[in-house]
């Protein structure tokens, strides 16, 4: 299948590997929403990485979602997930086939490469746009009306931004940069912190800062790095939503979320995400690349609702999403310096047709690959420290973070090495499931 059809597609996507009944039925009224005001054919994509019982459950509450025209649903488990990677893989005749099928679905989380498959599932759908939510999030609601994101997303993504400017409150936007399309749309969120650190700041303040602070490049001001303290993490605030506003322009990274985000096409299917392991962060890059390309965004205010699951409560969930900020401060080395240079290289990271380049990005990356580690060292130190001024389960994870120091330090110089490598691979894996299909992989 290509994208070569009358039909107008878009995939609206919720990787999950946690029960989400509530979320399936809101995103399914979220699906039903963009079909009936924007004539569109909506791809509801669930990517299940959750157990056989939470799976079975969530097949029921699919199959109890209102049909609805031009609505298809997919719910996908890995094994069909594997299936259509395999094929799609296969089809490529990519290098390192076995390689690449683990960067696409690892074992362990990664919050880059389930958003990497919904890319690539839509590119084998014949969709122009791909809408990410996630599980742990909700919408905000305003007169008993569910608030949804994708109106802002369908009313601007892929229209020259000359022309999106007649559907947005503002325009803030150089005129020169108006004859390229819009390619994101997004907002943040309200409610809960997106880390899970804010229990830090409550025991310490001044540790607070220290850490949050460690995922800036080492020669920021302290100033700059106050205010990036200030920003992180905390989203659209509290307030909650009252009427619309959006703005087209060059959107700071720093204003959405990979969880109230779309993408046009010519971006995803061009260059992939991080698909690190056990890294939060890892999935924002695109974000970036929209910005420092200077291509039009719109930003709005339908702020999705972040709340924390049971898990996150637990020791086991704390340990683990310790671990994913730590291995999200070692990524920066290296990301801070891509940012660095394709915030230098601006418009060189288009070709002549406004197109990103991958292979800029990719050489970038393999630059970066190479740096010194004495940065990282000096991170880990700076944690280590830290956390064992906060003592009781900070210090005893200190000591578990100590013990995997090397290993650590690799794994980040290793992540950028393989996103590198899934960069230059992506245009011919793009090509094989737009021709591929779905196929027997779907629901």
């Amino acid at each position: 299948m290509n994208r070569q059809t009358s039909t107008d597609r878009i995939c609206l996507a919720l990787p999950t590997n946690r029960a989400c009944a509530d979320a399936i039925v809101g995103i399914g009224e979220e699906a039903a929403y963009a079909a009936r005001n924007f004539g569109t054919e909506v791809h509801l994509l669930i990517l299940d990485s959750c157990d056989e019982t939470t799976r079975a459950e969530h097949a029921r509450v699919v199959a109890g979602l209102p049909a609805t025209a031009n609505v298809i649903v997919h719910h996908l488990d890995e094994a069909r997930q594997r299936d259509f990677l395999r094929r799609t893989i296969q089809r490529s005749d990519v290098a390192v086939p076995k390689l690449l099928l683990g960067l696409m679905l690892p074992t362990a989380l990664s919050y880059g490469a389930c958003t990497n498959r919904a890319f690539l599932i839509a590119s084998a759908l014949g969709c122009r746009s791909v809408h990410r939510r996630d599980s742990d999030c909700t919408y905000q609601v305003l007169d008993g009306e569910r608030v949804f994101p994708i109106h802002h997303e369908l009313s601007s993504l892929g229209r020259p931004a000359i022309e999106a400017s007649a559907a947005v409150t503002e325009t803030v936007l150089a005129a020169d940069h108006g004859h390229r399309p819009v390619s994101m749309v997004g907002a943040s969120f309200i409610g809960e912190p997106s880390v899970d650190i804010a229990e830090i700041e409550q025991l310490d303040a001044g540790v607070y800062h220290d850490v949050v602070s460690l995922w800036a490049p080492a020669h920021w001001s302290d100033e700059q790095k106050e205010q990036l303290v200030e920003e992180s993490f905390k989203g659209a605030g509290t307030t909650p939503f009252t009427g619309d506003h959006s703005t087209l322009t060059l959107v700071d990274p720093m204003r959405v979320d990979m969880s109230n985000i779309g993408f046009d096409h010519d971006v995803y299917e061009r260059v992939p995400l991080p698909p690190a392991t056990d890294t939060i962060g890892s999935d924002y890059f695109l974000i970036h690349l929209v910005h420092d390309a200077a291509l039009p965004g719109v930003l709005h205010n339908r702020h999705i609702e972040n709340f924390y699951t049971p898990f996150r409560r637990t020791d086991a969930g704390f340990r683990a999403y310790q671990m994913r900020f730590v291995k999200f401060l070692l990524s920066m080395l290296y990301f801070n310096d891509v940012y660095e240079r394709m915030g230098a290289a601006g418009a060189a990271l288009l070709d002549e047709r406004q197109h990103v380049r991958g292979d800029v990005i990719s050489g970038f990356l393999r630059d970066s690959a190479a740096l010194d580690w004495t940065e990282n060292i000096w991170r880990l130190d700076r944690v280590s420290t830290s956390y064992r001024k906060l003592g009781g389960r900070y210090a005893k994870f200190a000591d578990r973070m100590d013990a995997r120091r090397d290993q650590l330090l690799d794994e980040a110089r290793r992540d950028t090495e393989d996103f590198a490598l899934l960069i230059d691979a992506w245009p011919a894996l793009v090509r094989a499931a737009r021709e591929t299909g779905l196929g027997s992989a779907d629901a």
